[in-house]
């Protein structure tokens, strides 16, 4: 099997560099390398000039329209792996990290999707904790992520995180990252809608922690500055949300989703409760998530409805 790597990248060199340093020394090369570099990206631009006789197969793609989502559809326009594996340009996969994907997929045969466990640094600090429950989604909709903190041995999950997921070529045939996700940077769940949409088309996805990759987590520039408050933010998120399950979901489970996202919702989408929770301590806060969610959700749920077919 062949091995494709899709890097998206955005005025992040030095973390690029730090990147590409791992996957020089991978146990199993990648048989393509794959930089999108957003196209006023001036940064990147001079730090990949520099590649050319990079020992790594590189192929640096330029995008025009901003996001993430954007330019992962760029790569796999131009992926010719069997294997198509995806990580962030601040994340540092393992040596053995290409080496245990590509044995998951020689295994299994009907695994559409491998993922592992990327343990997240902020400001150089490792976030410590451990958990079972792992990529899970309930009949209801609420979403269990902690990748991050992952253990135990491989598991079939509902969705993979972006940083350290890839799939086979031929699962994502006629699947493409949404394109109606808003965001205009990292564009919050194009990692799950994708994932939704191949275990649609009957595909299992594996999770397994010794999949591993060093997140380390840097400056974004978009509106999501990771756990500061931004109103745009919070609304992109709502409407990708329920845009998503609306989607994905039907009969009983959507509309349960629905009245989840209304009456109860979470931390950074508030429905009414999360509201009552939020306001003795947040207050001005409390009252703008909560607008903002009910905006985003209203939103998202007229793109669903534009886009039924």
């Amino acid at each position: 099997m062949t091995v494709t790597v899709i890097i998206p990248t955005h005025k992040r060199p030095e973390e690029l560099s730090r990147c590409l340093d791992a996957l020089r020394k991978q146990t199993r090369p990648a048989d393509e390398i794959l930089i999108i570099v957003r196209d006023n990206d001036k940064e990147t631009e001079t730090f990949s000039s520099k590649l050319a006789q990079d020992t790594l197969k590189i192929k640096k793609i330029n995008v025009k329209t901003p996001g993430q989502v954007a330019a992962l559809n760029v790569g796999l326009d131009e992926a010719r792996g069997d294997i198509i594996a995806f990580t962030d340009d601040d994340a540092v996969p393992r040596q053995d990290w290409l080496e245990r994907i590509e044995k998951h997929f020689l295994a299994e045969s009907n695994a559409g999707g491998v993922g592992g466990r990327d343990l997240v640094y902020i400001s150089g600090q490792l976030v410590k904790g451990e958990r079972r429950g792992v990529g899970k989604i309930t009949w209801y909709g609420r979403i269990s992520g902690n990748h991050h903190l992952g253990t135990g041995g491989p598991r079939e999950v509902d969705h993979l995180k972006g940083a350290n997921m890839c799939f086979l070529k031929k699962a994502l045939s006629g699947i493409r990252f949404d394109e109606q996700l808003r965001g205009s940077g990292a564009q919050y769940r194009n990692d799950l809608a994708l994932c939704l949409a191949v275990k649609q088309a009957g595909w299992k996805l594996i999770y397994d922690p010794s999949i591993a990759a060093d997140h380390y987590y840097s400056k974004r520039f978009d509106e999501d500055q990771r756990g500061k408050f931004d109103p745009i933010a919070i609304r992109d998120l709502a409407h990708n949300d329920i845009y998503i399950f609306l989607k994905y979901l039907t009969g009983l489970k959507r509309f349960m989703y629905i009245m989840y996202a209304l009456l109860i919702g979470t931390i950074a989408t508030p429905g009414i409760i999360q509201f009552f929770r939020l306001l003795p301590k947040k207050r001005k806060e409390a009252f703008f998530r909560f607008f903002c969610s009910m905006r985003g959700q209203w939103e998202g749920y007229k793109t669903w409805r534009k886009n039924i077919k």
